[in-house]
């Protein structure tokens, strides 16, 4: 008996990919099966399991690589109303049953919560396309190496002064897994490829450090190892003659990456939770328009490829296309079946969060923001946690660059931008065209009017 070989037109990594979630699926069907035997009304499970290899150099020395293979079992039990959970990375039936009873024995000292439980059998995500995100990297730790060290090498050419803090280059692929006793099983498979450089540059005034970075779920997507390099250090470069600006209120530029976090922001103040908590400056805001008319935010979670893209969210239910702010409206919360119960409203099929968040564009590309600003701040780094969910006050330490008639005059140090979320959602003036594709809010950059810089 020989060893089976795929022919040619079977793919190797697909033939892996289709075995490993039938393995996971067959567990997952197991653990719902055998909570049924040891006496629960409704189970759920969630598995996971990656595996992948990273890199880091510094100096041209190898400074760690690490391969790692994670995998573990998360299990929800229902008695009636009342609800006990327990975690196993121990794929054997002994173990996994253990965990089961640990379960149970937890939902006996619960107490009775009448939102709790499984979402209708009848949402249920039936159909679930393939959208393409499962992309591995046959990258061994030698060529790995390799990567990082001719990025960083290529940062540290650009100009002398410049010193490496690391350079990194990861690949990871997986495999998520989630079931429950209203006969749903779902499983979905995917990669993420990253690779980055942090540089230090050193002046009269002090030292200096930026980075660079690129992910994606195809490592072909990535930019050339020099190229990356390359931008770290002209970012780096870029902070020498940092100083601090005088206190005024004036109009600030996000670049895209920061922008992000402002959407962020966004998603935790309409989140069911905070709602039914009343710990959101946004509480009552449904209905109401909380920014300007031409702004409209959505998911867009059936994106090929992307990185927020997912046929289902944490309870089962079929992700969907929909929007939360249209023209300029809030007009949805953002909700799982127990967040969706505690306000009497239906689930979103947001259990675990937004996919792929995407916000309306008004504006051309970076330069053309800068030229819209005039005078300001762009920012470009953020720092600290000061934002308050409860009330919206804002306040961060920041990097960037200040702009006068719409041209960068040197960077900035030592500042703090500080409003309101409330003001700045209403304030927005501009979304540009330079979409931040690394993540899974989708945005542009954003320049809001009338926020305080406190610099000296």
């Amino acid at each position: 008996m020989t060893d089976y070989q795929p022919t040619r037109q079977e793919d190797p990594h697909a033939l892996r990919q289709d075995t490993l979630r039938q393995e996971l699926e067959q567990r997952v069907a197991f653990i719902l099966e055998e909570s049924r035997r040891q006496g629960a009304t409704a189970c759920e499970v969630g598995v996971s399991q990656n595996t992948g290899l990273s890199v880091a150099v510094r100096q041209g020395e190898v400074e760690t690589v690490e391969f790692n293979r994670d995998q573990g079992f998360a299990i929800s039990l229902h008695v009636g109303q009342r609800k006990g959970s327990a975690s196993t990375s121990d794929t054997s039936d002994e173990a996994i049953s253990a965990a089961i009873k640990a379960a149970l024995g937890i939902a006996q000292h619960a107490s009775e919560d009448s939102f709790a439980g499984l979402a209708d059998p009848e949402l249920m995500a039936q159909d679930l396309p393939d959208l393409d995100l499962y992309h591995p990297w046959n990258l061994d730790a030698s060529e790995a190496i390799e990567r990082a060290l001719a990025c960083e090498a290529a940062a540290l050419e650009t100009d002398p002064r410049l010193t490496s803090d690391s350079a990194n280059v990861s690949t990871q692929k997986g495999c998520r897994v989630y079931g429950n006793s209203n006969g749903f099983i779902g499983s979905s498979m995917g990669t993420r490829h990253s690779a980055s450089a942090v540089m230090i540059v050193a002046s009269d005034q002090g030292m200096q450090r930026d980075y660079w970075y690129d992910v994606d779920r195809q490592a072909g997507n990535l930019p050339s190892p020099q190229a990356l390099g390359r931008k770290a250090a002209q970012r780096t470069l870029a902070r020498l003659g940092s100083r601090p600006i005088k206190t005024a209120k004036v109009p600030v530029l996000f670049a895209a990456d920061q922008a992000a976090g402002l959407l962020g922001h966004l998603i935790g103040a309409i989140a069911g939770g905070a709602v039914y908590r009343q710990s959101t400056f946004l509480l009552d805001a449904l209905g109401q328009p909380i920014f300007p008319t031409w702004v409209s935010i959505d998911e867009r979670p059936y994106m090929p490829r992307a990185l927020g893209s997912s046929t289902f969210d944490g309870d089962g239910l079929a992700t969907r296309e929909q929007a939360f702010v249209d023209q300029g409206r809030l007009i949805s919360w953002v909700l799982s079946t127990y967040s969706g119960r505690k306000l009497g409203l239906p689930s979103t099929a947001n259990a675990g969060g937004v996919h792929n968040l995407h916000i309306t564009s008004n504006a051309g590309d970076l330069e053309a923001l800068l030229q819209e600003m005039g005078t300001g701040l762009l920012v470009t780094e953020l720092m600290g946690q000061g934002v308050n969910g409860v009330t919206g006050d804002y306040s961060r330490g920041a990097g960037g660059f200040w702009v006068e008639n719409g041209q960068i005059q040197h960077p900035v140090q030592e500042v703090t931008i500080a409003g309101n979320l409330k003001d700045m959602f209403a304030n927005l003036r501009c979304v540009g065209s330079d979409i931040e594709r690394r993540g899974n809010n989708l945005t542009g950059s954003w320049l809001v009017d009338g926020m305080t810089v406190g610099g000296e």
